[in-house]
């Protein structure tokens, strides 16, 4: 069954993810196209590093170009930041993405972007699947040169396009005068050379910045445990810091000059702090049920709203797209700022942080600290138990008809959502249960303030639901 997540549709490659069902992914999204905007649409395409990249997205042109579609298609791999500015940029009614993100190597996907340059809302996505129930996959019928040579499909360089965009809003300069040294690891993925090309190889340190489509057989996923190499080049190589990304680029993970991950939770606080007190911008933010309560701190005391979404960052985009937000962005490394794109980019987030250590003239340890001092420690667990079906089930149930638990570490839950998920607030700080939609798999969060009692929390509650994790 062809199903949209919460980022596109994703399956394994020549199981789910075959050409007969890419063919019908892109017969429905055209005929959404036809539907929402009328014929003559316009539609920009991109892929990733992964295996068959190239011949997947060049099979999706040829399907859209038979579908009466104007195709755009990247000259090479692209991030998904890219395809996204280039949706609005090169004014396509739609961007497509065929990249399965930071998912194992066996997976591809497809993304859809809409016409402002961020994720299709999901209204829209609700629309192409049910364009699913009445088309029929059709492989296209004439070959992608012909119609290249015809004029249907038009090749461009995407990446190099959108490099003069990160020069015009990013201060590059002031990175390169600072004298700073930025290790980055692109996992084998879009981002590779990006950010050396930006700022010049002498200034880079690059890992994993080659071409390999199965991602050394790991998934390209930018959080702690997958990046020990980058936090040793940072301190071996006496960096500023560390920027890694996933396989499209739009995530990011980070290090401190003294290998320390920087969180998300974090590195969002830090783009608040600095748009507002140091560029002087004012706006909303807006975070996912899961991200730091510190942003609602820094919410209250510069006189920010602060809107929680669901988790996804289509929530955030559409919320972008219509007020004026400062930064918006989710605990698993997406984000976007003010003045640039409605849609997460690992790679300009990396570069802001660069800019701000530059300007700041402090280590980025010392920035964190900052927030610290400045908004009281919030420190942040999560662990996602992989258990059974049924067991997932059942807790689940109990939540749901118990409205929640009464308390969790011995301390009286005050206030409980199902905003997205079953989240609880104590005098402690906060627990999320939130179910995997598509594995047997429960995302347990939480927050406090130490490590240590964040972590009490996670497993006082898996202890009192019954929790089987193998």
């Amino acid at each position: 069954m062809i199903k949209f997540g919460t980022d596109g549709w994703r399956a394994v490659i020549a199981d789910g993810f075959t050409f007969d069902n890419l063919a019908h992914v892109c017969k429905a999204t055209a005929a959404w196209l036809e539907d929402a905007y009328g014929s003559g649409s316009k539609v920009v395409v991109g892929y990733d590093t992964r295996f068959m990249g190239r011949e997947f997205a060049e099979f999706s042109a040829c399907v859209f170009a038979e579908s009466d579609l104007d195709v755009i298609i990247s000259d090479s791999f692209a991030t998904t930041p890219a395809i996204s500015w280039a949706a609005n940029a090169y004014g396509c009614q739609a961007g497509i993405v065929i990249t399965a993100s930071h998912n194992p190597p066996v997976y591809n996907g497809f993304k859809i972007k809409a016409d402002f340059g961020g994720p299709a809302t999901p209204e829209m996505i609700a629309a192409v699947e049910d364009q699913l129930k009445s088309t029929s996959p059709t492989p296209p019928a004439t070959s992608f040169s012909e119609h290249v040579s015809s004029g249907k499909i038009e090749l461009r360089p995407i990446s190099e396009d959108y490099k003069k965009i990160l020069r015009d809003r990013l201060d590059i300069e002031a990175i390169k005068s600072g004298g700073i040294k930025i290790a980055h690891d692109a996992m084998y993925g879009t981002g590779q050379g990006v950010i050396s090309d930006l700022l010049g190889k002498d200034r880079v340190i690059e890992l994993r910045s080659e071409f390999n489509p199965g991602f050394g057989g790991k998934a390209p996923e930018p959080i702690e445990k997958n990046l020990g190499d980058l936090s040793r080049a940072v301190v071996s190589n006496g960096c500023s810091l560390g920027i890694a990304n996933d396989g499209d680029a739009d995530r990011v993970g980070m290090f401190d000059e003294k290998g320390a991950f920087v969180s998300s939770h974090l590195l969002l606080a830090l783009l608040v702090k600095y748009l507002y007190q140091e560029k002087g911008l004012t706006g909303s933010i807006v975070k996912t049920a899961s991200t730091t309560h510190m942003l609602d701190r820094m919410g209250e005391a510069y006189g920010l709203e602060v809107t929680t979404t669901p988790i996804g960052f289509k929530y955030i985009a559409s919320r972008i797209v219509e007020d004026r937000v400062l930064v918006g962005g989710e605990e698993s490394g997406g984000m976007a700022v003010m003045g640039h794109i409605p849609e997460r980019d690992g790679i300009f987030i990396g570069l802001t942080i660069a800019e701000m250590v530059v300007k700041r003239g402090k280590k980025l340890s010392e920035l964190v600290q900052e927030l610290y001092d400045e908004f009281g420690d919030h420190r942040t667990f999560r662990i996602d138990a992989h258990t059974t079906e049924s067991n997932k089930r059942a807790v689940l149930d109990r939540l749901e008809t118990e409205k929640g638990l009464r308390e969790i570490n011995g301390s009286a839950v005050s206030s409980f959502s199902t905003l997205d998920g079953y989240k609880h607030t104590t005098a402690e700080g906060w627990l999320l249960v939130r179910p995997s939609g598509t594995e047997p798999v429960l995302r347990i969060y939480s927050e406090a303030s130490s490590e240590k009692v964040a972590e009490a929390i996670v497993h006082d509650a898996m202890t009192q639901l019954g929790v089987e994790s193998h």
